[in-house]
């Protein structure tokens, strides 16, 4: 979807260099040196407007968070909500959340979040959906050995086919939710802006995995 470009979203990123990183090659392996403390670091690939990032590290001060997200003007969004939060344990990225293997370092991750990815339906398209292997190889490269993937769809095709690639992949299962907001796994579930607008138009899927850890060790 093409996103309307805001003029002053530019300028604003530069103006907040301290909260944003538009050049996170240079991070690798020192993302702890972006934030007040060193602290266990969480991922979310593809933010949106920022309303889920946010809110988990307002509900979890011991955690840091990074939220990747390649269009400016849908960052800048965040950064503005970042920026009126003032909470210290959030810091956002500007650049293609595909490349995780070149923005982290071995092992320096311990969650990573996958909220409403883009579902390629097309089958020769399958290779770019996050949660293929393509992907999968990458985040356990970064992940620490006990670290999960969290991942959130309404789209079943997308996550019956995520159900398929973890599984083929060797991802050992933590949750399985099929309608995540009408279940008891919803207490204390933070959503989206995207989950807030569309769940009342069918069910939410969820699905928490980490991978073996004599995969990890191979790895």
């Amino acid at each position: 979807m093409r996103v309307r470009k805001k003029p002053w979203a530019e300028q604003y990123i530069k103006d907040h260099s301290d909260l944003i990183v538009t050049a996170p090659e240079q991070q690798l392996g020192h993302w702890q040196e972006r934030f007040s403390k060193p602290q266990p670091i969480q991922v979310e690939i593809g933010i949106g407007k920022g309303q889920f990032i946010i809110e988990m590290a307002r509900q979890n001060p011991d955690i840091n968070f990074l939220g990747i997200e390649i269009q400016e003007s849908v960052i800048a969004t965040a950064l503005r909500k970042l920026v009126e939060s003032e909470l210290t344990n959030v810091q956002l990225v500007e650049t293609d959340g595909a490349n995780v293997d070149t923005l982290f370092a071995a092992n320096e991750v311990d969650k990573l979040y996958l909220n409403f990815s883009d579902p390629w339906p097309k089958t020769r398209h399958a290779k770019r959906r996050l949660t293929s292997p393509n992907f999968l190889v990458h985040y356990q490269q970064v992940l620490k050995s006990e670290g999960k993937i969290q991942f959130k769809t309404d789209n079943r095709g997308l996550f019956e086919y995520s159900l398929a690639s973890f599984n083929n992949f060797g991802l050992i299962f933590d949750e399985v939710w099929l309608d995540l907001h009408h279940s008891d796994g919803n207490e204390g579930n933070v959503q989206t802006e995207y989950e807030e607008k569309f769940s009342q138009k069918g069910p939410i899927y969820k699905l928490v995995a980490h991978f073996k850890a004599e995969d990890k060790k191979r790895g």
